[in-house]
């Protein structure tokens, strides 16, 4: 465990510099792809490569934002999300891909209440966007919640895990050719690694498995025991400086 949190903290200041050093060519790229969308025709291939590239630029600011936050202790006037509002945090930036999302909520009033957390959002935003590269046609978020218990579940309609991801699902590199032989060409590790460690941290417990046959698709369950979930005492983490330290020359 020490060595995960260890690993995650080295990962968190990588992060925070990425975010520092990427801003200025960033923000190049916007402005040259800016002066072409001005003077390319408005009708055209060209054109439409030019929005595409300034989505992604756009795209990447906020990747880079929600990086940058994950230390950020002040939360603003939203310090106290709903579950559903925090499920729309997490999902909302993969809406505009094309993959629709079925959200039930389940459970009796009052809707469990958190205090806004940056990892617990960021951590749910990678499981989404995994689901969302690896679905057929749909991702299915469902929430359940008792007086005991929160619990999420993140489910998608596409291949699966295979039995050898399912034992290594949450290793921080778990390599490109198990991804491929179990979810059609794409990367686990690194990203399930991280999603998995920041919620742990929110006092989350994860299970990783398949949706039961006929059916096809992975699916994640996070569970947090409510008062957890609720508390309203989360320890502020360590500033960027704290975490870029480690890093900076002497």
């Amino acid at each position: 465990v020490l060595a995960r949190e260890q690993h995650l903290s080295q990962l968190d200041g990588l992060a925070a510099a990425a975010a520092h050093e990427l801003g200025t060519p960033l923000a190049t790229i916007a402005l040259v792809a800016r002066e072409l969308s001005r003077l390319a025709p408005p009708e055209g291939e060209m054109a439409e490569d030019i929005t595409l590239l300034r989505e992604q630029v756009e795209r990447c600011r906020g990747i880079l934002g929600k990086l940058t936050s994950l230390q950020d202790d002040d939360a603003g006037p939203l310090d106290q999300l709903s579950l559903s509002l925090l499920i729309e945090e997490a999902a909302g930036p993969q809406r505009p891909f094309g993959v629709p999302f079925e959200i039930a909520l389940t459970g009796e009033k009052p809707e469990p209440v958190c205090r806004r957390n940056p990892g617990m959002i960021y951590g749910l935003g990678n499981i989404v966007d995994n689901a969302v590269d690896f679905a057929s046609s749909k991702v299915t978020i469902t929430a359940q919640w008792t007086d005991g218990a929160v619990i999420l579940t993140i489910a998608d309609d596409g291949p699966g895990f295979t039995p050898e991801v399912l034992l290594r699902a949450g290793d921080p590199y778990l390599s490109r050719s198990h991804a491929k032989e179990s979810r059609a060409g794409g990367g686990l590790g690194l990203g399930l690694f991280i999603a998995k460690t920041l919620l742990e941290r929110s006092g989350a417990t994860l299970e990783f498995s398949n949706l039961p046959l006929p059916a096809t698709g992975a699916s994640i369950r996070i569970t947090w025991l409510r008062a957890v979930f609720e508390r309203d005492d989360r320890p502020a983490g360590p500033s960027n400086a704290e975490l870029l330290a480690p890093y900076a020359t002497e």
